[in-house]
């Protein structure tokens, strides 16, 4: 009785990854580009709050694209991804008109959203233990609470500051979705052989 079970939970987890269609190399596309990001970010001339407010409006946008792409390909939490999309494509356009207010509410905005993230990808790689490469994650999600910690904790917010919490989000969203894409990789290919 037991394997008939496992047997029959085993033929809906084929058919839920082969009916998926995630191209798996769209998420490493993504991971690369947010990497790239990081690399702009964190190289980024402090010399005004206006093109502090445009790097910032910059990334929010790319991350309101991503949260996008994410909410239309991955099975399941399409809502939450579409609702993450909408928020950072209004603080991109919010940071481009308030380039002066950015500082404060954005160091408190990304810290909080790195909490939430952080605390999600923790969740999420230890419910998948049996996927490979779970462990790289887990990290990720640690890493990513870590930075959330120190952002809203630290009471001196500075340009510079903000910059590298944007540069290290960017950073781990990237190495986050380049893990992703090999994990749909994996499981597309363990589809196909059953």
């Amino acid at each position: 009785m037991t394997a008939a079970i496992q047997l029959g939970q085993d033929v809906d987890i084929r058919d839920d990854v082969r009916g998926a269609g995630v191209p798996w190399w769209l998420y490493l596309v993504l991971g690369i580009t947010w990497i790239f990001v990081a690399m702009f970010v964190l190289q980024f001339d402090l010399a005004s709050v206006l093109a502090i407010g445009l790097m910032i409006a910059f990334v929010a946008l790319f991350a309101g694209i991503s949260e996008f792409v994410a909410a239309f390909t991955l099975p399941g939490w399409k809502w939450i991804h579409a609702l993450m999309g909408v928020l950072f494509i209004a603080a991109g356009i919010w940071a481009v008109a308030y380039p002066g207010q950015t500082f404060g509410t954005l160091a408190l905005l990304i810290g909080w959203f790195l909490l939430v993230k952080g605390t999600f990808d923790v969740v999420a790689s230890l419910m998948n233990r049996g996927v490979d490469l779970w462990w790289l994650s887990l990290t990720a999600g640690i890493l990513e609470i870590a930075v959330a910690f120190w952002a809203v904790g630290y009471p001196g917010r500075s340009a510079t500051l903000l910059v590298l919490w944007v540069g290290l989000g960017a950073l781990i969203r990237g190495v986050a979705d380049i893990l992703l894409a090999f994990q749909i990789r994996s499981l597309q290919r363990g589809a196909r052989g059953w």
